[in-house]
């Protein structure tokens, strides 16, 4: 089958799909991944093509640089439309399913349009259970049974509303029937979505219906021409195993004192420390730490201490999969939840919210983070185990069988 994997948002929201295609194409699919032009080169480098989602996550106003999870909410329906046209022009160029990410559901229109079926792969929980709270609540802990199942149909219902007009014209503009929110709701009820983390860390609810299934972490495809720099070797052989420092694909208006304040951290914990400038662009001078720029987590995470981050989906994944605590440092929308989770499990310190962030604070986290490392090495040894890949190439071997 031709499969079109739409992977919508910033680095850790399309790296975990490049570790599907080599999965796919050894099954015998044909395999591409739609998304913004500047993950181009780390799509071609997976085996996959490269279909274009016209715009730019790093740029100022995109919703993936919101400041708080409404507006990161308002920011994506805004685009609804824009989006679908993408997608349809990306499923034009030749695909027999359609593989949508979260931010990618507008897909679902699309794929009806053109007759084909859609799949959803998520990387975070959003339908309603009593067992746990949306991931994009923006909480870390429980509400409560009635309160988790409520709370998730509160952030659905919103989002609905978000995205009602811009369906509506949406469909439209497809040749579609026109249909009601109540309508649709009825009409997906069935949708298939995989969700890509591990069972070990946020099982699958009982109270799911069925179709939505937990099937392990999809870990991005290995980088074989990626070397590391003479620097950093250097660096992690001159000492004891440093703590890594990083806050992902976000630009931070204070970068400067951000850096300044986890080079205090560090200095007060007696650590050494490996930040990542990331598109925050942190730096520090101390020579008691490093600053680098892409390094995969794979291969990094396993040589340092702890993991100090702002708990993304695909980050707190590479932190856990690493067998290190993490200290979660959570800014906005899932990352609360799985700071949260990870807290938990027992494989970290109590987060520090990013608006609460202090030297003090954020050194006695890193303090704290060898306390938790034998659960930590634990959960790591678990997830090697699963294979969220092999769940979506069986559920597209089902799909190429069907219609063969």
């Amino acid at each position: 089958m031709r499969v079109l994997i739409v992977a919508v948002g910033t680095m850790g929201d399309v790296a975990p799909y490049t570790g599907l295609v080599p999965r796919l194409v050894e099954a015998g699919h044909e395999v591409a991944i739609a998304a913004y032009p500047r993950f181009a080169e780390l799509i071609r480098s997976c085996g996959a093509e490269f279909r274009d989602i016209p715009g730019d996550p790093a740029a100022r106003g995109e919703w993936t640089q919101a400041e708080n999870s409404s507006q990161a909410a308002r920011g994506a329906a805004s685009k609804g439309l824009e989006l679908g046209e993408a997608i349809l022009a990306a499923a034009k160029q030749g695909t027999d399913v359609l593989l949508l990410s979260m931010a990618a559901q507008p897909g679902v229109h699309v794929a009806e349009s053109l007759g084909i079926p859609s799949i959803g792969v998520f990387l975070q929980p959003l339908f309603p259970t009593t067992e746990h709270p949306p991931s994009f609540l923006g909480v870390g802990g429980s509400l409560g049974g009635w309160g988790n199942r409520a709370a998730a149909r509160a952030v659905m219902g919103v989002m609905g509303r978000l995205m009602s007009r811009t369906t509506m014209e949406l469909r439209s503009r497809l040749g579609l029937p026109t249909r009601t929110r109540a309508q649709l709701a009825e009409q997906h009820a069935a949708w298939p979505v995989l969700h890509g983390y591990s069972p070990s860390v946020l099982p699958r609810p009982a109270d799911w219906r069925p179709g939505l299934e937990v099937c392990g972490y999809f870990w991005p495809a290995p980088r074989p021409e990626w070397t590391p720099p003479q620097e950093l070797l250097d660096f992690l052989a001159d000492g004891p195993p440093p703590v890594f420092v990083g806050f992902g694909s976000r630009k931070i208006a204070d970068a400067p004192r951000i850096a300044g304040l986890v080079d205090e951290a560090l200095r007060l914990a007696g650590v050494r420390g490996v930040i990542q400038a990331g598109w925050a662009d942190l730096t520090t001078s101390s020579s008691n730490t490093i600053t680098i720029g892409e390094a995969p987590h794979e291969w990094l995470f396993p040589q340092v201490s702890a993991v100090v981050h702002h708990s993304g989906a695909g980050t707190t994944a590479a932190g856990l999969r690493a067998g290190v605590p993490t200290v979660g440092v959570p800014i906005l929308g899932d990352q609360p939840f799985w700071a949260g989770r990870v807290a938990g499990l027992g494989a970290g310190p109590t987060p520090v919210p990013y608006k609460k962030l202090t030297a003090r604070r954020l050194a006695d986290a890193i303090a704290s983070a060898p306390a938790f490392a034998d659960r930590a090495r634990e959960l790591g040894r678990r997830i090697a185990t699963e294979d969220g890949a092999g769940a979506v190439v069986a559920a597209v071997n089902r799909l190429a069988l069907a219609g063969s």
